[in-house]
């Protein structure tokens, strides 16, 4: 009976498929691109030095792009961004490259910064106008509806949010061979309703959006800059933030930002320049200096300037500001377990995740791709994550140079809870992994020795627990920022991007940082119409 179900699901799969296909054949799969240019943007630090601004957003990453260009609708915006330009680099911007810009790092330069947790697990954050989206896999999904219900948004705003965004940089993907292998892998291994292409967070199997094109080329978040009012914003790459400015007003019961401190990013100076918010023009309003530096970046930044536990700045000899112990604090990533399914490295052609499975409440997530491990060879994973773990650790400052990491240790699997998910997702992911689909396309046998002992899998996680990029925390709403994403005791300063999170949502939080941006910018932009 089930085999029957089996069958019948693929059946109907493949018929949606093709309709799929002939969709994109159609070419109604692509986005309709933004119109309009890129606003004005520069290298020059002492372009922006001693100048002022209604808005200073600090990362123009994910979150931080469709943010300052919201903004800028009605209000000058600098938007400032450690990383360079995304355009006009191959391993950014065209999906045959996917994956190497993770492989060839270096200290100041390159789009993706490498940085080791104290668990010993190797990670990646974005350095790129774009950030993370620049570098990761496309995949975009949105939160599910009980995770919108937690964090108390405005569904319909949401709902706008993520269609702004959708409109400008998602497609449809076409499906490569081996995203549909892996897809009735999933399918095989029990993971089920088959949803078809669906945007929604859903259990089962399911074909997610892509911000890459029918042409394979990525829409990161700095296209959605081209919807931005070029009058009012002015975008300095290359550029790190070193800490926040303060008003010295005397007034100890109120902390109010007057900008912030930055220096270049390429290590040739450590000269510091400055850039500062207007002044209001009555008593009651002005603008706000918001991170969305990313969730090391941000907790980093707060930390640099004295935000953050008393007990921390003794060390680096940071004037205390303001003591918010939340700061830096529930840093999570979600443990994650990778298994190869080919026996020997090869020379495929890079192919990011476009289906995924979502599995036990939404706990599992699991897709596959083929990653370079370098220039002429690539690997093909099936990997799983939890998505809801307990284990959470710290952020904490491991040096005053902000082009420097801060050090993270996110304690994977420390909780027994997490450990024994862990077990549960070993089991479901060799399902897959050993899937007589997966085994057809590769030409080998079909495996059936899969492991039955919960203590042998316990085993096998805590040796192979890795990243699945998906970190968060640090800044959390409730003990750094306030459902408005204000910073707690501090005026004319908020936090937007996965800092604030206290899990990560959807499949991976992209979509939701993208549209979380948008969202924060059109209420930012209420609200001032009622000062």
């Amino acid at each position: 009976m089930e085999a029957i179900k089996f069958q019948n699901t693929v059946h109907h799969g493949r018929i949606l498929i093709a309709f799929i296909f002939l969709f994109v054949d159609l070419s109604l799969c692509s986005p309709s691109q933004t119109q309009g240019e890129l606003p004005y943007m520069t290298s020059d630090v002492k372009e922006v030095a001693g100048k002022s601004f209604d808005y200073i957003v600090v990362g123009g990453g994910t979150a931080g792009c469709p943010l300052a260009a919201t903004l800028s609708e009605k209000f000058s915006v600098l938007l400032i961004e450690r990383g360079g330009s995304p355009y006009g680099n191959p391993w950014v911007m065209e999906k045959r490259y996917y994956g190497f810009s993770l492989i060839q790092t270096d200290e100041f330069s390159s789009v993706a910064q490498d940085f080791k947790s104290a668990d010993g697990v190797r990670n990646c954050r974005g350095r790129v106008l774009g950030g993370s989206s620049a570098i990761n896999g496309g995949f975009y999904s949105r939160a599910s509806e009980d995770f919108i219900d937690k964090v108390g948004w405005d569904k319909e705003l949401v709902k706008d949010a993520y269609t702004w965004v959708e409109s400008k940089i998602v497609s449809i993907p076409e499906l490569t061979p081996w995203q549909t292998v892996v897809e009735f892998g999933l399918l095989e291994a029990g993971i089920l309703p088959y949803n078809g292409y669906s945007l929604e967070h859903i259990e089962g199997t399911k074909i997610g959006g892509s911000i890459f094109d029918v042409w394979g080329i990525r829409h990161t978040s700095a296209d959605l800059l081209k919807a931005a009012n070029p009058r009012n914003i002015v975008v300095v790459l290359n550029a790190t933030v070193k800490n926040i400015i303060f008003e010295g007003n005397g007034n100890a019961s109120e902390t109010t930002v007057k900008g912030i401190r930055f220096m270049k990013s390429d290590a040739t100076t450590d000269q510091t320049y400055e850039a500062y918010l207007n002044q209001p023009k009555n008593c009651t309003s002005n603008g706000d200096v918001i991170l969305s530096a990313g969730a090391l970046g941000s907790p980093q930044i707060l930390l640099s300037s004295g935000i953050g536990r008393r007990e921390h700045f003794k060390k680096f000899s940071i004037p205390h500001v303001l003591n918010l112990k939340g700061v830096g604090k529930k840093m999570k990533d979600n443990p994650s377990i990778a298994v190869l399914v080919d026996t020997n490295p090869q020379n495929r052609l890079p192919d990011p995740p476009q289906v995924s499975g979502i599995a036990k409440d939404l706990k599992f997530i699991i897709e596959g791709g083929i990653i370079p491990t370098g220039f002429n060879a690539t690997r093909m994973p099936i990997a799983a994550k939890i998505a809801f773990p307990v284990s959470e650790g710290e952020l904490k400052l491991s040096s005053t140079d902000p082009r420097q990491n801060p050090s993270v240790k996110f304690n994977y699997l420390a909780d027994e809870n997490d450990l024994d998910d862990c077990a549960n997702m070993v089991h479901l992911l060799e399902r897959v992994a050993k899937s007589e689909s997966i085994a057809f396309y590769l030409g080998v046998k079909p495996q059936n020795n899969l492991m039955t002992s919960t203590d042998g899998q316990r085993k096998f996680c805590k040796a192979n627990v890795r990243t699945y990029y998906h970190y968060h925390g640090g800044c959390t709403v409730g003990s750094v920022v306030d459902n408005d994403y204000k910073v707690y005791g501090v005026k004319g300063l908020r936090v937007v991007d996965g800092s604030t999170f206290l899990e990560s949502p959807g499949t991976n939080p992209m979509a939701t940082l993208l549209m979380l941006g948008r969202y924060q910018g059109v209420k930012i932009l209420r609200e001032m119409e009622h000062v």
